[in-house]
Protein backbone atom coordinates (compact mmCIF):
# COMPACT_ATOMS: atom_id res chain seq x y z
CA UNK A 1 0.00 0.00 0.00
CA UNK A 2 1.00 3.60 -1.07
CA UNK A 3 2.46 5.86 1.89
CA UNK A 4 -0.15 8.35 1.71
CA UNK A 5 -1.89 10.96 3.54
CA UNK A 6 -5.62 10.64 4.09
CA UNK A 7 -8.00 12.47 2.00
CA UNK A 8 -9.45 14.11 5.21
CA UNK A 9 -6.35 16.05 6.11
CA UNK A 10 -5.13 16.72 2.22
CA UNK A 11 -9.02 18.51 1.91
CA UNK A 12 -8.51 20.81 5.12
CA UNK A 13 -7.39 24.59 4.03
CA UNK A 14 -4.61 26.01 5.95
CA UNK A 15 -5.80 29.36 8.12
CA UNK A 16 -5.54 32.10 6.19
CA UNK A 17 -5.23 34.39 9.19
CA UNK A 18 -2.30 32.50 10.46
CA UNK A 19 -0.91 32.47 7.28
CA UNK A 20 -1.28 35.87 7.13
CA UNK A 21 0.16 37.07 10.66
CA UNK A 22 3.25 34.41 10.12
CA UNK A 23 4.57 36.39 6.99
CA UNK A 24 3.91 39.66 8.66
CA UNK A 25 6.26 38.21 11.32
CA UNK A 26 8.96 36.79 8.74
CA UNK A 27 8.81 40.41 7.73
CA UNK A 28 9.60 42.23 10.76
CA UNK A 29 12.19 39.50 11.44
CA UNK A 30 14.00 40.45 8.74
CA UNK A 31 13.89 44.22 10.11
CA UNK A 32 11.19 45.89 8.41
CA UNK A 33 8.36 47.47 10.00
CA UNK A 34 5.18 46.11 9.35
CA UNK A 35 1.91 47.20 10.84
CA UNK A 36 -0.60 44.56 11.42
CA UNK A 37 -4.08 44.23 11.33
CA UNK A 38 -4.71 40.44 10.82
CA UNK A 39 -4.46 38.76 14.26
CA UNK A 40 -7.71 38.32 15.93
CA UNK A 41 -5.89 38.81 19.31
CA UNK A 42 -6.11 41.08 21.97
CA UNK A 43 -2.49 43.11 22.20
CA UNK A 44 -3.33 43.67 26.05
CA UNK A 45 -1.03 41.64 28.27
CA UNK A 46 -2.27 38.99 30.70
CA UNK A 47 -3.92 40.45 33.96
CA UNK A 48 -1.06 40.85 36.46
CA UNK A 49 -3.47 38.64 39.28
CA UNK A 50 -4.07 35.83 36.43
CA UNK A 51 -0.72 35.83 35.88
CA UNK A 52 0.09 35.80 39.75
CA UNK A 53 -2.65 32.48 40.02
CA UNK A 54 -0.31 30.44 37.19
CA UNK A 55 2.49 31.00 39.19
CA UNK A 56 1.23 30.24 42.36
CA UNK A 57 -0.52 27.20 40.82
CA UNK A 58 3.36 26.24 39.50
CA UNK A 59 4.57 26.63 43.02
CA UNK A 60 1.83 24.86 44.58
CA UNK A 61 2.25 21.71 42.38
CA UNK A 62 -1.09 22.21 40.52
CA UNK A 63 0.89 20.65 37.53
CA UNK A 64 -0.77 17.14 37.57
CA UNK A 65 -3.65 15.39 35.34
CA UNK A 66 -7.37 17.08 35.95
CA UNK A 67 -10.72 14.95 35.23
CA UNK A 68 -10.78 15.30 31.42
CA UNK A 69 -13.86 17.66 31.77
CA UNK A 70 -11.56 20.16 34.03
CA UNK A 71 -11.27 20.77 37.36
CA UNK A 72 -14.36 20.88 39.44
CA UNK A 73 -13.16 24.32 40.77
CA UNK A 74 -13.34 25.95 37.37
CA UNK A 75 -16.44 24.20 36.36
CA UNK A 76 -17.88 25.92 38.98
CA UNK A 77 -16.93 28.95 37.94
CA UNK A 78 -18.25 28.94 34.95
CA UNK A 79 -21.66 27.97 36.33
CA UNK A 80 -21.49 30.68 38.47
CA UNK A 81 -20.51 32.72 35.26
CA UNK A 82 -23.73 31.81 33.58
CA UNK A 83 -25.78 32.63 36.32
CA UNK A 84 -24.31 36.14 37.16
CA UNK A 85 -24.05 37.14 32.92
CA UNK A 86 -26.40 35.02 31.30
CA UNK A 87 -29.31 34.10 33.92
CA UNK A 88 -28.94 30.63 33.06
CA UNK A 89 -28.80 27.59 35.18
CA UNK A 90 -25.94 24.81 34.31
CA UNK A 91 -24.65 21.90 36.72
CA UNK A 92 -20.60 21.07 36.26
CA UNK A 93 -22.08 17.62 34.68
CA UNK A 94 -22.80 19.71 32.04
CA UNK A 95 -19.59 21.83 31.55
CA UNK A 96 -16.32 20.33 29.93
CA UNK A 97 -13.24 22.80 29.66
CA UNK A 98 -11.09 22.13 27.08
CA UNK A 99 -7.95 23.59 25.36
CA UNK A 100 -9.20 26.95 23.83
CA UNK A 101 -12.80 27.26 22.06
CA UNK A 102 -11.57 25.86 18.98
CA UNK A 103 -11.27 22.60 20.37
CA UNK A 104 -14.51 22.74 22.25
CA UNK A 105 -16.26 23.72 18.93
CA UNK A 106 -14.23 21.30 17.04
CA UNK A 107 -15.35 18.42 19.77
CA UNK A 108 -18.69 19.49 19.59
CA UNK A 109 -19.44 19.25 15.97
CA UNK A 110 -17.39 15.75 16.72
CA UNK A 111 -20.00 14.57 19.39
CA UNK A 112 -23.26 15.38 17.15
CA UNK A 113 -22.24 15.50 13.50
CA UNK A 114 -22.52 12.06 11.33
CA UNK A 115 -21.61 11.98 7.81
CA UNK A 116 -23.95 13.37 5.40
CA UNK A 117 -25.13 15.66 8.10
CA UNK A 118 -25.66 19.74 7.49
CA UNK A 119 -24.61 22.99 9.37
CA UNK A 120 -25.89 25.88 8.70
CA UNK A 121 -23.41 28.82 9.26
CA UNK A 122 -24.27 32.77 8.92
CA UNK A 123 -21.76 34.26 6.31
CA UNK A 124 -19.40 35.88 6.07
CA UNK A 125 -18.11 33.56 9.24
CA UNK A 126 -15.01 32.53 10.81
CA UNK A 127 -12.64 30.75 8.53
CA UNK A 128 -12.52 27.27 10.85
CA UNK A 129 -16.37 26.82 11.00
CA UNK A 130 -16.70 25.21 7.33
CA UNK A 131 -12.93 22.87 7.64
CA UNK A 132 -14.72 22.15 10.95
CA UNK A 133 -17.54 20.69 10.12
CA UNK A 134 -15.93 18.98 7.03
CA UNK A 135 -13.06 17.36 9.23
CA UNK A 136 -16.35 16.03 12.01
CA UNK A 137 -17.76 14.62 8.82
CA UNK A 138 -20.42 17.20 7.87
CA UNK A 139 -21.37 19.42 5.33
CA UNK A 140 -21.24 23.29 5.63
CA UNK A 141 -23.95 25.17 4.49
CA UNK A 142 -23.47 29.23 4.23
CA UNK A 143 -26.25 31.53 4.57
CA UNK A 144 -24.93 35.11 3.40
CA UNK A 145 -25.69 38.10 5.66
CA UNK A 146 -25.52 41.75 3.68
CA UNK A 147 -23.46 44.53 4.76
CA UNK A 148 -26.63 46.98 4.34
CA UNK A 149 -27.99 44.90 7.30
CA UNK A 150 -24.93 45.14 9.34
CA UNK A 151 -24.46 40.99 7.73
CA UNK A 152 -26.70 39.85 10.00
CA UNK A 153 -28.65 36.39 9.13
CA UNK A 154 -31.76 36.27 10.37
CA UNK A 155 -34.54 32.91 11.14
CA UNK A 156 -36.16 33.88 7.99
CA UNK A 157 -33.39 33.99 5.57
CA UNK A 158 -32.51 31.05 6.96
CA UNK A 159 -35.66 28.94 6.79
CA UNK A 160 -35.38 28.20 2.96
CA UNK A 161 -31.74 26.26 3.74
CA UNK A 162 -33.21 24.11 6.27
CA UNK A 163 -33.60 20.61 4.98
CA UNK A 164 -33.83 17.04 5.94
CA UNK A 165 -30.47 16.78 6.61
CA UNK A 166 -30.09 20.04 8.88
CA UNK A 167 -28.55 19.07 11.85
CA UNK A 168 -27.27 21.81 13.48
CA UNK A 169 -26.87 25.86 13.05
CA UNK A 170 -23.36 27.73 14.37
CA UNK A 171 -24.01 30.98 15.26
CA UNK A 172 -21.07 33.52 16.61
CA UNK A 173 -22.36 37.06 18.39
CA UNK A 174 -20.65 39.09 18.38
CA UNK A 175 -19.31 37.95 15.42
CA UNK A 176 -15.67 37.41 13.64
CA UNK A 177 -15.50 38.47 11.32
CA UNK A 178 -17.76 41.49 11.06
CA UNK A 179 -18.55 42.40 14.66
CA UNK A 180 -22.70 42.49 13.97
CA UNK A 181 -24.23 41.66 17.17
CA UNK A 182 -27.87 40.13 16.98
CA UNK A 183 -30.48 41.68 18.88
CA UNK A 184 -32.98 39.97 21.49
CA UNK A 185 -35.74 39.33 19.16
CA UNK A 186 -33.45 38.03 16.20
CA UNK A 187 -31.81 35.14 18.48
CA UNK A 188 -34.91 34.53 20.00
CA UNK A 189 -36.42 33.82 16.57
CA UNK A 190 -33.68 31.79 15.50
CA UNK A 191 -34.10 29.82 18.70
CA UNK A 192 -37.78 29.12 17.65
CA UNK A 193 -36.87 28.17 14.21
CA UNK A 194 -34.49 25.30 16.12
CA UNK A 195 -36.80 24.31 18.09
CA UNK A 196 -39.15 23.60 15.52
CA UNK A 197 -37.48 22.22 12.97
CA UNK A 198 -35.46 19.97 15.40
CA UNK A 199 -31.70 21.31 14.87
CA UNK A 200 -29.05 21.99 17.23
CA UNK A 201 -27.43 25.26 17.92
CA UNK A 202 -23.66 25.75 18.42
CA UNK A 203 -23.66 29.57 19.80
CA UNK A 204 -19.84 30.54 19.95
CA UNK A 205 -20.26 33.50 22.67
CA UNK A 206 -16.07 33.97 22.74
CA UNK A 207 -16.62 37.64 22.27
CA UNK A 208 -19.15 38.04 24.89
CA UNK A 209 -17.84 40.79 26.74
CA UNK A 210 -16.38 43.09 24.03
CA UNK A 211 -19.60 44.82 22.87
CA UNK A 212 -19.98 48.72 22.57
CA UNK A 213 -22.84 51.28 22.39
CA UNK A 214 -26.21 50.35 23.70
CA UNK A 215 -25.86 46.51 22.34
CA UNK A 216 -26.35 43.83 25.18
CA UNK A 217 -25.25 40.35 24.45
CA UNK A 218 -27.87 37.60 24.74
CA UNK A 219 -26.99 33.89 25.83
CA UNK A 220 -28.53 31.45 23.16
CA UNK A 221 -29.75 29.29 25.67
CA UNK A 222 -31.64 31.96 27.88
CA UNK A 223 -34.72 31.87 25.53
CA UNK A 224 -36.07 28.55 27.47
CA UNK A 225 -35.83 25.09 28.52
CA UNK A 226 -36.38 24.32 24.48
CA UNK A 227 -33.64 25.67 23.19
CA UNK A 228 -31.67 25.09 26.17
CA UNK A 229 -32.02 21.28 25.36
CA UNK A 230 -30.57 21.90 21.60
CA UNK A 231 -28.19 24.22 22.40
CA UNK A 232 -24.83 24.11 23.06
CA UNK A 233 -22.59 27.43 24.25
CA UNK A 234 -19.13 27.80 23.71
CA UNK A 235 -16.79 30.25 25.31
CA UNK A 236 -13.51 30.81 26.95
CA UNK A 237 -11.02 33.35 28.39
CA UNK A 238 -8.55 33.98 25.56
CA UNK A 239 -10.05 37.38 23.97
CA UNK A 240 -11.70 38.72 27.19
CA UNK A 241 -9.12 38.26 29.64
CA UNK A 242 -6.29 38.48 26.98
CA UNK A 243 -5.54 34.61 27.80
CA UNK A 244 -5.09 33.32 24.21
CA UNK A 245 -1.75 31.63 24.71
CA UNK A 246 -3.21 30.02 28.18
CA UNK A 247 -5.56 27.71 25.86
CA UNK A 248 -8.99 27.79 27.90
CA UNK A 249 -12.03 27.65 26.36
CA UNK A 250 -15.34 25.74 27.39
CA UNK A 251 -19.18 24.24 26.30
CA UNK A 252 -22.03 24.18 28.25
CA UNK A 253 -24.95 22.43 26.90
CA UNK A 254 -27.33 19.18 27.68
CA UNK A 255 -25.72 16.50 30.25
CA UNK A 256 -25.84 13.81 27.16
CA UNK A 257 -23.67 15.99 24.46
CA UNK A 258 -21.19 17.02 27.62
CA UNK A 259 -20.94 13.19 28.37
CA UNK A 260 -20.29 12.40 24.84
CA UNK A 261 -17.82 15.11 24.29
CA UNK A 262 -15.91 14.21 27.61
CA UNK A 263 -15.62 10.57 25.81
CA UNK A 264 -14.13 12.29 22.77
CA UNK A 265 -11.97 14.74 24.44
CA UNK A 266 -10.40 11.79 26.65
CA UNK A 267 -8.91 9.80 23.55
CA UNK A 268 -7.99 12.52 21.89
CA UNK A 269 -6.30 15.23 23.95
CA UNK A 270 -7.37 14.27 27.68
CA UNK A 271 -7.53 17.43 30.08
CA UNK A 272 -6.65 21.07 29.40
CA UNK A 273 -3.40 22.61 31.05
CA UNK A 274 -4.08 22.22 35.47
CA UNK A 275 -1.44 25.40 35.87
CA UNK A 276 -4.12 27.70 32.91
CA UNK A 277 -7.33 26.10 34.78
CA UNK A 278 -6.13 27.47 38.07
CA UNK A 279 -5.48 30.82 36.48
CA UNK A 280 -8.27 30.76 34.43
CA UNK A 281 -10.76 30.25 37.28
CA UNK A 282 -9.12 33.32 38.89
CA UNK A 283 -10.21 35.59 36.09
CA UNK A 284 -13.52 34.20 36.16
CA UNK A 285 -13.53 35.22 39.65
CA UNK A 286 -12.68 39.03 39.95
CA UNK A 287 -12.40 40.15 35.96
CA UNK A 288 -14.83 43.04 35.71
CA UNK A 289 -12.90 46.21 36.42
CA UNK A 290 -10.13 45.24 33.84
CA UNK A 291 -13.16 44.08 31.21
CA UNK A 292 -14.35 47.51 31.05
CA UNK A 293 -10.98 49.39 30.77
CA UNK A 294 -10.20 47.29 28.23
CA UNK A 295 -13.13 47.34 26.38
CA UNK A 296 -13.48 51.60 26.98
CA UNK A 297 -9.76 51.75 25.11
CA UNK A 298 -11.26 48.92 21.99
CA UNK A 299 -13.96 51.72 22.06
CA UNK A 300 -11.53 54.44 21.14
CA UNK A 301 -9.54 52.46 18.36
CA UNK A 302 -13.27 51.01 16.72
CA UNK A 303 -14.04 54.31 16.39
CA UNK A 304 -10.67 55.79 14.91
CA UNK A 305 -10.56 53.39 12.60
CA UNK A 306 -14.34 53.44 11.44
CA UNK A 307 -13.45 57.22 10.66
CA UNK A 308 -10.11 56.45 8.81
CA UNK A 309 -11.43 53.54 6.88
CA UNK A 310 -14.59 55.97 5.78
CA UNK A 311 -12.28 58.71 4.87
CA UNK A 312 -10.42 56.62 2.15
CA UNK A 313 -11.53 57.16 -1.30
CA UNK A 314 -12.35 53.74 -2.39
CA UNK A 315 -12.99 51.82 0.62
CA UNK A 316 -16.00 52.27 3.25
CA UNK A 317 -17.49 50.33 6.29
CA UNK A 318 -20.17 49.72 8.79
CA UNK A 319 -19.72 50.51 12.19
CA UNK A 320 -18.93 47.02 14.26
CA UNK A 321 -20.97 46.58 17.29
CA UNK A 322 -18.81 43.73 18.88
CA UNK A 323 -15.84 41.73 19.04
CA UNK A 324 -12.42 44.00 17.30
CA UNK A 325 -12.86 43.84 13.71
CA UNK A 326 -13.58 45.67 10.90
CA UNK A 327 -14.96 44.39 7.24
CA UNK A 328 -13.94 47.05 4.93
CA UNK A 329 -15.42 47.04 1.32
CA UNK A 330 -13.35 46.50 -1.61
CA UNK A 331 -16.27 47.12 -4.39
CA UNK A 332 -15.24 50.44 -5.67
CA UNK A 333 -11.61 50.12 -6.25
CA UNK A 334 -11.36 45.96 -7.59
CA UNK A 335 -10.12 46.16 -11.23
CA UNK A 336 -7.55 49.14 -10.45
CA UNK A 337 -4.01 47.94 -11.00
CA UNK A 338 -0.98 48.86 -8.29
CA UNK A 339 2.70 49.14 -10.26
CA UNK A 340 1.15 46.65 -12.56
CA UNK A 341 -0.21 44.53 -10.52
CA UNK A 342 -3.95 44.17 -11.14
CA UNK A 343 -6.52 43.85 -7.97
CA UNK A 344 -9.19 41.65 -8.74
CA UNK A 345 -10.06 40.62 -4.90
CA UNK A 346 -9.10 40.90 -1.82
CA UNK A 347 -6.32 38.19 -1.50
CA UNK A 348 -4.31 40.42 -4.16
CA UNK A 349 -5.49 43.34 -2.39
CA UNK A 350 -3.77 41.89 0.81
CA UNK A 351 -1.02 40.68 -0.58
CA UNK A 352 0.04 43.58 -2.59
CA UNK A 353 -0.36 45.54 0.75
CA UNK A 354 2.01 43.53 2.60
CA UNK A 355 4.36 43.88 -0.09
CA UNK A 356 4.24 47.38 -0.75
CA UNK A 357 3.33 49.37 2.18
CA UNK A 358 4.07 46.56 5.04
CA UNK A 359 0.22 46.51 6.02
CA UNK A 360 -1.01 42.90 7.53
CA UNK A 361 -5.40 42.68 6.76
CA UNK A 362 -6.93 39.69 6.28
CA UNK A 363 -8.68 38.83 2.93
CA UNK A 364 -12.23 37.92 3.19
CA UNK A 365 -12.20 35.32 0.71
CA UNK A 366 -11.32 33.16 3.53
CA UNK A 367 -14.55 34.53 5.50
CA UNK A 368 -16.53 33.62 2.49
CA UNK A 369 -16.42 37.16 0.45
CA UNK A 370 -14.13 38.27 -2.04
CA UNK A 371 -15.40 42.19 -1.49
CA UNK A 372 -13.93 42.71 1.33
CA UNK A 373 -11.01 42.59 3.62
CA UNK A 374 -10.96 42.33 7.68
CA UNK A 375 -9.24 44.71 9.74
CA UNK A 376 -8.30 44.24 13.55
CA UNK A 377 -8.15 46.44 15.98
CA UNK A 378 -6.62 44.79 18.46
CA UNK A 379 -3.31 47.38 18.33
CA UNK A 380 -2.31 50.51 19.75
CA UNK A 381 -4.29 54.00 18.62
CA UNK A 382 -0.82 54.74 17.04
CA UNK A 383 -0.42 51.44 14.91
CA UNK A 384 -4.02 52.58 13.33
CA UNK A 385 -3.09 56.21 12.44
CA UNK A 386 0.02 54.65 10.59
CA UNK A 387 -1.01 51.91 9.29
CA UNK A 388 -4.76 53.11 7.94
CA UNK A 389 -2.35 56.34 6.07
CA UNK A 390 -0.50 53.16 4.61
CA UNK A 391 -3.46 52.04 3.01
CA UNK A 392 -4.98 55.39 1.88
CA UNK A 393 -1.30 56.37 0.52
CA UNK A 394 -1.59 52.22 -1.27
CA UNK A 395 -5.07 53.15 -2.56
CA UNK A 396 -3.99 56.58 -3.28
CA UNK A 397 -1.39 55.20 -5.59
CA UNK A 398 -3.58 52.60 -7.88
CA UNK A 399 -4.67 52.87 -11.22
CA UNK A 400 -7.74 52.38 -13.28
Amino acid sequence: MPLTLSERTLSISPSVTLAVDARAKQLRAEGLDVIGFSAGEPDFCTPEYINDAGKFAIDAGITRYTPVAGTLDLRQKICDKFIHDNGVEYTPAEVIVSSGAKQSLFTALSAIINPGDEVLVPSPCWLSYPEMIRMAGGTPVLVHGREENNFVVTAEMMRPFVTEHTKALIINSPNNPNGCVWSRDELKAIADLAVECGFYVISDEIYEKLIYDDEKHYCMSSFGPEIKKQCIVINGVSKTYAMTGWRIGYAAGPKNIIKAMTSFQSHASSNANSIAQYAAATALSCGDKYILSMIDEYNARRRLMYRLVNEIDGLSCKLPKGAFYIMASLKEILGRSYKGKKITGSTSFAETLLDEKRVAVVPALAFGDDNYVRLSYATSRQNIVEGMARIKEFVSEMED
